[in-house]
Parts: structure tokens; C-alpha cells; sequence
């Protein structure tokens, strides 16, 4: 049987979206990190087989601009938003992950992302602040799928990428994180399973 272990030379595929206060991750806040667990079938195809996601209170002192609320539509205030502190948030993000490569013989995740250097610095920058011990992601390798996609669609926007690969793309619900890393882990599965029929691997 194929193992998602050996496809990747150990690495698990972990496809991650984060939202935030702007675009300097050392400075503004993390809100939303969203993440699709990725597994492989028997006949060594991908698929997306859950969704883990989570809100985040800014730390103390972090920057938000108020235009990164406009484009992601989060309320900071709203009490239904339910976020926990980084840590917390980071805890509760990680533990399936983990879990992930334990149950599937992986040594770690890999963060899969549309501009993925973008994600991994947020949560790079999370883990450094709040001083967080074990961390499932390699800490700086990742697998972007706005390059992946421009080779094989010629597509490197998200919502272009995503029609190209012959998926569905609503813009009304694009910008949440758990909407984002569910079409960027399609993308991801569909890229891979093509070469899969191209190329056998």
C-alpha cells in the first residue's frame, strides 16, 4: 500500500492559510490559522481528509490594520469569533498535526501555501514569541502552490489557479482562512495526483 511517508521523503503535506492584521509577521497580529490535514488512498492519491482551524487574540501589543479587516471581514469584536490566546491557539492548531505524522510514520509536516514563505512566517513568528517548544512544521522548507500552480496552469493568483485546476471558486467566501486552505489543499491535491497520471510518481 502507498504511503504518504514515502511520496514526500517524509515530510506530511499540511496545507495552512493564516489571516492577519497586515503583513509584517514579527508586528501584526495573527487572527486566523486554518489548516487541511492531507492523506493519501490506496492507490496513492491525494485527498484533503480534515480541517482544522482556529481564531486567534492578538498579542499584546500587535499591530492591525484596519484595511486587512476590511479585505478578511473578521471582527475582533464579535463573541462569536471564540479566539483563544497565541498559545492556546498554537497548541490547539499543532495537536492534530502532530498526531498526523505520528499515525502515518512521517518525521514532520511540511506547511503547503499559496505564497506559502507568507504563512510560515506567521507562524514562525508565533511560535518564537510565545516561546513554543515543538513546533510539527519544518521550520523554514515549504511547498507553495502559486509556483506549483504557475507550472502547471500558468495560473499563479489563487482564485485563477483554483478555476484552472477545474475547481469551484466563490469570491464571496474567498478570504476566511478555513475557505482559503480548503481550495489551496484542493489545488495541491489536484496538482500532484495529475503528475501522479503523467508521471507515475
Amino acid at each position: 500500500m502507498p504511503r504518504i511517508a514515502d511520496r514526500f521523503r517524509g515530510f506530511l503535506p499540511v496545507v495552512v492559510d493564516v489571516e492577519t492584521g497586515g503583513f509584517q509577521s514579527e508586528t501584526d497580529a495573527l487572527l486566523e490559522i486554518a489548516a487541511c490535514i492531507i492523506r493519501m488512498d490506496d492507490f496513492g492519491r491525494l485527498f484533503v481528509a480534515e480541517t482544522v482551524d482556529v481564531n486567534v487574540e492578538p498579542f499584546e501589543g500587535a499591530r492591525i490594520d484596519p484595511k486587512s479587516l476590511e479585505i478578511t471581514g473578521i471582527n475582533l469584536e464579535s463573541p462569536l469569533r471564540g479566539a483563544l490566546p497565541e498559545i492556546d491557539a498554537l497548541r490547539k492548531f499543532f495537536q492534530p498535526i502532530r498526531k498526523e505524522v505520528r499515525d502515518t510514520g512521517c518525521q514532520r509536516a511540511i506547511l503547503v501555501g499559496h505564497n506559502s514563505f507568507f504563512d510560515l512566517s506567521f507562524i514562525n513568528a508565533a511560535v518564537k514569541r510565545t516561546e513554543y517548544k515543538r513546533s510539527p512544521f519544518h521550520p523554514f522548507s515549504s511547498f507553495d502552490t502559486a509556483t506549483l500552480a504557475g507550472l502547471a496552469f500558468g495560473q499563479t493568483v489563487l482564485s485563477r489557479s483554483v478555476q484552472a485546476a477545474g475547481l469551484e471558486w466563490n469570491e464571496s467566501e474567498a478570504h476566511s482562512a478555513v475557505y482559503d486552505t480548503e481550495k489551496t489543499a484542493a489545488l495541491f491535491c489536484a496538482i500532484v495526483n495529475r503528475w501522479k497520471i503523467l508521471t507515475g510518481l
